[in-house]
This record gives C-alpha cells, sequence and structure tokens, in this order.
C-alpha cells in the first residue's frame, strides 16, 4: 500500500535515530538557556498567530488562559527540533569519523556529561 503511495523507499537506520536522540538530549541539556529561549520564542510565535485567527476581542478573551497554556504545551513540545536536526548532525560528523559504533558511545557519553553538567550548573 504505501509503495503504491510513495515510488521509493529509504531506509532509516536504528543506530542513527539512537545517536541522533542520545546527541539531541546531550545539546538540549548543555544549551538549556538557549532551549529556554526558543521555547519563549515559540510560544510568542503561536499566541500572536492564534490572535489573527479572532475577528473580535471578546471572543479572543473567552478561552484565552485555556489556549495560552495549550500554546506553551505546544512550544516546549516544538522546541526539541532544533536540537533533534544539530543532534543529527552531530552524530553524522562522529559517525563520519570514527565510525558507527563510536555515535552511540559518544552519544551516550555526551549525554551523562552534560546531564552532570545541568545539575551542577544548576546550583
Amino acid at each position: 500500500m504505501m509503495i503504491e503511495i510513495v515510488p521509493f523507499t529509504f531506509e532509516i537506520s536504528p543506530v542513527a535515530i539512537a545517536g541522533t536522540s542520545l546527541w539531541s538530549l546531550a545539546l538540549y541539556l548543555a544549551l538549556f538557556p538557549i532551549s529556554e529561549w526558543v521555547i519563549y520564542q515559540l510560544n510568542r510565535w503561536f499566541n500572536f498567530a492564534e490572535r489573527s485567527l479572532y475577528l473580535s476581542q471578546e471572543e479572543f478573551e473567552r478561552d484565552r488562559p485555556k489556549r495560552e497554556a495549550q500554546n506553551a504545551f505546544y512550544a516546549s513540545v516544538f522546541s526539541i527540533f532544533p536540537f533533534f536536526l544539530f543532534g543529527g548532525l552531530c552524530n553524522l560528523g562522529v559517525e563520519l569519523t570514527l565510525g558507527q559504533s563510536w555515535a552511540i558511545s559518544t552519544g551516550i557519553l555526551a549525554c551523562v556529561s552534560c546531564a552532570i553538567y545541568e545539575l551542577g550548573r544548576t546550583n
């Protein structure tokens, strides 16, 4: 069924998915002020874009707290994607230079070291 819709196939290695996820988590932890800034900007943009959908101020203000909470949730979920892209680039760089087995190992090492850094940074 899917081959009939999409005429080509491509495979994504499970090792690449795992390495990219580990690297993106490491970058998300290491660059926490940047991730907060991304969440804030996405939340601002979602609120602005949703405001343009309403014609009257009364209709907009009626359920504003619920929509702002929903937009904050969406902003936090979508803030993962830039880090996932950069994590993929880090994983690809390690995979090309050191090999596929090292991509997972260095991803785990980066993830643990960034988590320890984040624990120490908050105090």
